[in-house]
């Protein structure tokens, strides 16, 4: 049987989540899931879990993943929300141990708060082999917009990119994030566009322009050819030159703040104070 895909967009952050399965009743994973986040009042709301859970529900689908293809910086993951509801283990690529140690710096998290990603269920190696179900799945590094990030490579011929690429008409992501490299996603970025040219990717946003609505999925072959930043033709010279001129003009992502701190532990809040509520930090004059 082969893979199908259900996308889930959240307008409020520009990402896009997925169900990946092989039909109803059979075993899923999910990507890169959304919990919504109100920064003016510092509110959580469950909209757009809500919608994967009733998805997977209708669907009679049983949850074994919950991948994760980064420490999101632009929202927080519904991943622990939707493991109590639906089962699964919590997984993200083992790079996640360097943005825990530059993160837990920047905003001086308790002590308790350990550096090893046990946070999460599972943590994947280089090229580490797994199953959705009957899919074959690898996890392929592809580190520059952050040292964790990871693409999930499904059955050879569909790719979950994460924040390397959007849309040739937007670009590549953003690397000037503590531990981010614009050498290292040029070569990331070269290694996802050596797949064949039908190879399909699943992109984790989108920001479009005027004229087009958000889409999820492009042809390695679209991207090499019309990529605005690593199309063809373009060296890794001028790609470093470019993306690091161009991130020198970019503010930071709104939710940053909330969202890493929340993200570095597998989506989990930080733990409540005496009073019993829970708090997120805001490092003045830092970043």
């Amino acid at each position: 049987m082969s893979a199908l895909v259900q996308s889930f967009f959240d307008h409020a952050s520009s990402t896009f989540s997925y169900v990946v399965h092989e039909g109803a009743g059979s075993v899923c994973a999910i990507i890169d899931s959304v919990l919504d986040y109100d920064h003016k009042s510092g509110r959580t709301g469950t909209e757009q879990a809500d919608a994967i859970t009733a998805f997977v529900q209708q669907q009679q689908l049983t949850v074994q993943w919950l991948l994760e293809t980064h420490a999101h910086a632009d929202h927080l993951s519904a991943a622990p929300l939707l493991r109590s509801r639906l089962g699964g283990k919590i997984a993200i690529g083992e790079g996640i141990r360097q943005v825990q140690a530059a993160f837990k710096a920047v905003f001086n998290l308790e002590p308790a708060f350990r550096l090893d990603g046990s946070q999460f269920d599972h943590l994947f190696t280089a090229d580490e082999v797994f199953t959705i179900g009957h899919l074959q799945a690898r996890a392929l590094p592809v580190p520059g917009h952050t040292p964790a990030d990871m693409a999930y490579v499904l059955e050879e011929t569909m790719i979950f990119v994460g924040d390397s690429l959007f849309m040739p008409d937007v670009g590549t992501a953003r690397c000037d994030f503590p531990g981010g490299d614009a050498r290292q996603l040029y070569q990331s970025i070269r290694r996802l566009l050596a797949f064949p040219a039908q190879t399909t990717l699943y992109l984790c946003h989108d920001y479009p322009p005027a004229g087009r609505g958000p889409q999820s999925s492009i042809s390695v072959g679209e991207q090499r050819q019309r990529n605005i930043h690593v199309r063809d033709g373009i060296d890794e010279a001028n790609f470093v030159a470019m993306r690091t001129a161009r991130d020198a003009t970019l503010p930071m992502p709104v939710l940053l703040m909330p969202a890493v701190q929340v993200n570095i532990r597998a989506g989990q809040l930080p733990p409540a104070e005496t009073n019993g509520v829970r708090y997120l930090k805001i490092p003045l004059d830092h970043l």
